[in-house]
């Protein structure tokens, strides 16, 4: 059996929220082959994916066009989808013509929509796995244009032709379509890592980590102004513009999801798969608002029902006084019970279906 899995490379979190599903997915069907198309990092997809796997460096989807984790670029944007939709024809057959060429016999798709219009044309099945979809993103940026409907009429014909469209929780409202499958969260869980980044760092008793990430998306922070807190150290995946308690990820050798599940604390924007991995494993989030995302409310939401879980802007991180009253009000929380990924099995014993069938 080969499974073919096609991934969004909009930021690292349609990697973070698949991988979980395929690994759990390859220890039941061991010889199950598998083919990632995407052009997300090598090395990210590595320390995501278990076992071996065909990369495919290519992928006409984008997501959106973004100055920075929080800033899109919605000119840019636009002009790139109509482009995309100009040769739509021509993306779908090549894309159809490799599923053919590689015997395919499933495409899993997360959340790229011309994958499943070329697994339609090349009579392969196909499952959407995602919390949203581009038609939904694409609708709340781009309303008011006149081709809205014809460009988000052929996205959502492609999540129709699934199969199956699973939609782990929390999960983006997503109408006009009749083949969805609500699931629980996705995630991956590693036990035992409570504290270790503070141990990692060898920092004294009372001392905490704290990770400052965006989800794969540059920070774009003047980190030298950032307010030196006694009691606490923090990671960043960049450069640590020379401030004494900011470490680069680099100098540390671990793969830098395994920094996020073993922090203190985290500072980042909304993203499915970073608020599900902080429930999972009960870290307290600073989640730097962003009003534009229609994820936003929805996410900040559910990991502050389930989880720790604090809104703040961006220019309130800067302030010393400000920045420990947001982390002494975090952590006078209730600490709850983490979260369970029941999504992965229920994904499993679907997708498994499609394969044996």
């Amino acid at each position: 059996m080969h499974l073919v899995v096609s991934l969004s490379p909009h930021g690292f979190g349609h990697a973070a929220m698949t991988a979980p599903v395929v690994n759990a997915l390859r220890r039941r069907l061991p010889g199950l082959r598998l083919t990632l198309q995407t052009t997300l990092p090598a090395a990210l997809l590595a320390s995501r994916f278990d076992g071996p796997y065909q990369l495919i460096p290519e992928i006409a989807d984008f997501g959106l066009r973004q100055a920075s984790a929080t800033e899109v670029l919605a000119a840019e944007t636009l002009a790139d989808y109509r482009a995309l939709h100009g040769r739509l024809d021509a993306e779908v057959s090549r894309d159809a013509e490799r599923l053919k060429a590689l015997r395919a016999d499933l495409l899993l798709a997360n959340i790229p929509y011309v994958p499943l219009l070329a697994a339609e044309r090349a009579g392969v099945p196909a499952i959407a796995l995602s919390c949203l979809n581009w038609a939904a993103i694409y609708r709340h940026y781009f309303a008011d244009q006149p081709d809205t409907g014809a460009i988000t009429g052929a996205m959502l014909r492609a999540y129709s032709s699934a199969e199956l469209f699973l939609c782990p929780q929390p999960c983006l409202p997503m109408g006009g379509l009749a083949n969805l499958r609500p699931i629980g969260p996705v995630g991956r869980y590693q036990p035992g890592r409570a504290g270790g980044l503070a141990r990692r760092l060898g920092l004294p008793a009372g001392q905490r980590a704290g990770v400052i990430a965006f989800g794969g998306m540059g920070l774009d922070l003047p980190l030298h102004r950032w307010p030196r807190l006694p009691g606490w150290r923090w990671v960043v995946p960049g450069d640590a513009m020379g401030h004494p308690d900011i470490i680069a990820a680099a100098t540390l050798d671990l793969p830098f999801g395994d920094l996020m599940t073993s922090c203190d604390l985290l500072i980042t924007k909304p993203g499915y798969a970073t608020f599900v991995e902080a429930g999972l494993h009960g870290i307290p989030v600073l989640s730097v608002n962003r009003p534009d995302w229609p994820e936003t409310p929805i996410l900040v939401d559910w990991l502050s029902r389930h989880g720790r879980c604090r809104a703040v802007e961006t220019a309130e991180l800067f302030d010393a006084g400000g920045l420990e009253d947001h982390l002494r009000w975090l952590f006078s929380l209730p600490v709850k019970p983490l979260v369970v990924a029941e999504g992965i099995a229920q994904a499993v014993a679907e997708i498994e279906k499609y394969l044996r069938s």
